[in-house]
């Protein structure tokens, strides 16, 4: 993240913002749509004095430090879990993505994964969204018919 620079966006053939990149550990070649609230991030932090300076996309911050804040927040807010980064990954898999549908290929593209097997232990599935795509399955098979 802390190498990321303008060069990295693109507009995509969707004619919408895409993030270019490759993983560091692998390599891999990543395209990543960019949501309303990254882009809204990315503007915030545009003009930024530290992002002119290294020209970044984003303020450029140790690991470390961040994961002294989200102690902090952590504590003001009387979380007991210990809150890191990384988590975000897997709070980004399951919440954001899988909890809404997005498929599981698209998840494991969207993290840069080379395996689904890898993706497949973010993807906790939550009951509620179990739910709703048993209900949703029920609802299509009620109004099926058969093409006789």
């Amino acid at each position: 993240m802390n190498d990321l620079t303008k060069d990295n966006v693109w507009n995509g053939l969707d004619g919408q913002k895409w993030l270019f990149t490759s993983k560091n550990k692998t390599k891999a070649k990543v395209k990543i749509p960019l949501l309303d609230k990254a882009l809204e991030i990315l503007e915030k932090y545009d003009k930024h004095p530290m992002t002119e300076i290294t020209q970044s996309l984003l303020p450029v911050i140790t690991n470390v430090k961040v994961n002294l804040y989200l102690k902090e927040v952590a504590d003001l807010c009387d979380i007991k879990k210990n809150l890191t980064f990384h988590m975000a990954r897997h709070t980004f898999a399951t919440t954001v993505t899988l909890s809404n549908g997005v498929p599981i290929e698209t998840v494991s593209k969207l993290l840069g994964h080379t395996k689904i097997a890898t993706t497949q232990i973010y993807a906790r599935v939550l009951e509620d969204k179990l739910s709703q795509d048993m209900s949703e399955l029920s609802r299509k098979l009620r109004n099926w018919k058969p093409n006789v």
